[in-house]
């Protein structure tokens, strides 16, 4: 989206700033065949430049794969062993489960909370809670009960709570899970570590 600000430098200024905060995944990064003009040859040179950084600063990857599951599928074959999660899924159920044999976690948000989004609606029912993640995606995508608003982090439990009625599962037992799956793909310490 914002292809035109970028200059080669770019990759080498965010390796520099990766070694000096040293994030816990690189990324929000992808390929977006939706927006106007998508320049797909330059997005898709940057999309891999950034998963090499990925794979040698051995981090995950938050991915945005818009109209592009194939595409981002198809080179993420070629870095293996890279972990990741593709946000705001919105792809088919065979895409789905090509990504999570590739290691990948599938995130969902407010769009799930829409009666009308059936088919997002039967992959959070049929996709393993192992390979699942929630999200706001804040400030865009609000949930059905703040459509045209702002998206906020605290509307998380809407979208954790349309996911407990959709797999028929206790909302706690979903939270558990899909927050072990966060701090396990991000490394992130618990209390529980020293």
């Amino acid at each position: 989206m914002f292809l035109g600000d970028h200059q080669p430098e770019d990759i080498e200024q965010l390796a520099s700033w990766i070694e000096r905060e040293q994030p816990l995944a690189v990324g929000e990064c992808g390929l977006d065949f939706f927006i106007k003009d998508p320049q797909p040859e330059a997005q898709q040179a940057l999309f891999e430049a950034q998963l090499e950084l990925a794979r040698d600063y051995r981090l995950p990857v938050i991915i945005h794969a818009r109209r592009s599951v194939d595409q981002v599928f198809n080179t993420l074959k070629q870095f293996p062993g890279l972990s990741g999660v593709v946000h705001s899924f919105s792809g088919s159920e065979q895409q789905a489960r090509r990504l999570i044999d590739l290691g990948f976690l599938l995130s969902f948000g407010g769009p799930i909370t829409y009666e009308r989004a059936k088919r997002l609606r039967s992959l959070i029912q049929i996709l393993p809670l192992e390979s699942l993640m929630l999200e706001t995606d804040a400030p865009d995508q609000p949930d059905s009960g703040h459509r045209g608003e702002r998206n906020e982090s605290a509307y998380l439990p809407n979208v954790l709570q349309t996911v407990a009625e959709l797999r028929n599962q206790p909302a706690s037992e979903i939270a558990a899970v899909t927050s072990k799956n966060a701090v396990q793909l991000f490394n992130i310490p618990t209390n529980n570590e020293s």
